[in-house]
């Protein structure tokens, strides 16, 4: 897309700090509170995952990041090699012109590349567009895991990179 681009930032980059207000603020009208999940940079280091900032004709409109995660935490929902996506978002204004699948693919193309084998996530039913939109990239339910998994709002999915989940 025209005037489209993609960076790798720290989380704590003041435009992201921006846009994270953005989406919590979003998560209050939708949940009624926003998500409680604690991120750091370091959460996003080098090797350990990224967080990619876009911008459509350099304003930031978009953002989200992935995490390693691994079974040895004693997490359920979670093995060996996975990559949790994390603050995916676009603002309301650069809705609707393919940005979040844009954004999705060039995630999941890193998170391959750093060796991880899976992509999960949590999302929640207030948020029906990000459901479609990952259930129509390949991702499919999975056993729920994270600070949300008791909730009955919460839905988590994966998809393995490289190759489709079993149907």
């Amino acid at each position: 897309m025209s005037g489209w681009t993609l960076e790798p930032v720290r989380y704590d980059h003041p435009e992201v700090a921006l846009l994270v207000d953005a989406v919590q603020a979003e998560y209050v009208r939708r949940y009624g509170t926003g998500d409680d999940t604690v991120l750091t940079p370091a959460d996003f280091a080098a090797g350990r995952g990224v967080f990619l900032l876009g911008c459509l004709d350099g304003v930031p409109v978009a953002m989200g990041g992935w995490r390693s995660r691994d079974a040895e935490r004693g997490e359920p929902g979670l093995a060996d090699g996975d990559a949790e996506l994390k603050r995916m978002h676009v603002v309301a204004a650069a809705q609707r012109r393919g940005l979040a699948r844009l954004l999705l693919a060039e995630l999941e193309a890193s998170a391959a590349a750093a060796g991880r084998r899976r992509v999960v996530l949590e999302t929640g039913t207030e948020q029906p567009e990000a459901i479609a939109l990952y259930l129509s990239s390949g991702y499919a339910p999975t056993e729920k895991f994270g600070l949300y998994r008791f909730e009955a709002s919460s839905r988590c999915l994966a998809k393995n990179l490289g190759e489709p989940l079993p149907g």
